[in-house]
């Protein structure tokens, strides 16, 4: 059983944004051996928020939800992040869709994009996702961008 939490930056204890860069630097820093800028400044934004997943009080899944014009001209919801000892039982698929469901609540009838790792193009398209883009480089990592339009 997931609890998920919705936060504005703003409103994230301490202990929360900890266990947040925990995970997204354990999964995008170390686990796919990228050394990049994982704070990108875009956290702290007005109007962006982090979908945080709990299973017995451990983070076990992260995604950040960007209104228009952040990163991409529509909403979006990027740095999608499972904890590797919790994977392999729909903990991706569960957080994808509540990501999709928060944007829908949040920004009503917009599209969402998202800026996807190429190997995970099946994976989005399972959840509306279309791929929009040709393969590009992004910290030495093949990504395609994606839409799902509005439903």
């Amino acid at each position: 059983m997931i609890t998920w939490k919705l936060i504005p930056f703003s409103q994230l204890t301490n202990i929360e944004l900890y266990q947040l860069l925990r995970l997204r630097v354990d999964v995008f820093v170390v686990e796919q051996t990228c050394p990049y800028p994982e704070l990108d400044c875009k956290d702290t934004l007005e109007g962006v928020f982090h979908l945080l997943g709990y299973q017995d009080d451990q983070l076990v899944a992260c995604s950040r939800l960007l209104p228009k014009g952040t990163s991409y001209p529509s909403v979006s919801i990027g740095r999608v992040a499972t904890l590797q000892s919790a994977r392999g039982n729909g903990l991706g698929h569960a957080l994808l869709k509540q990501a999709v469901i928060e944007c829908q609540k949040l920004w009503p009838n917009e599209s969402i994009e998202i800026g996807a790792q190429q190997h995970l193009t099946n994976f989005y398209q399972q959840h509306g996702f279309t791929q929009t883009s040709e393969m590009y480089l992004e910290d030495g990592i093949p990504h395609v961008d994606m839409l799902r339009e509005v439903d």
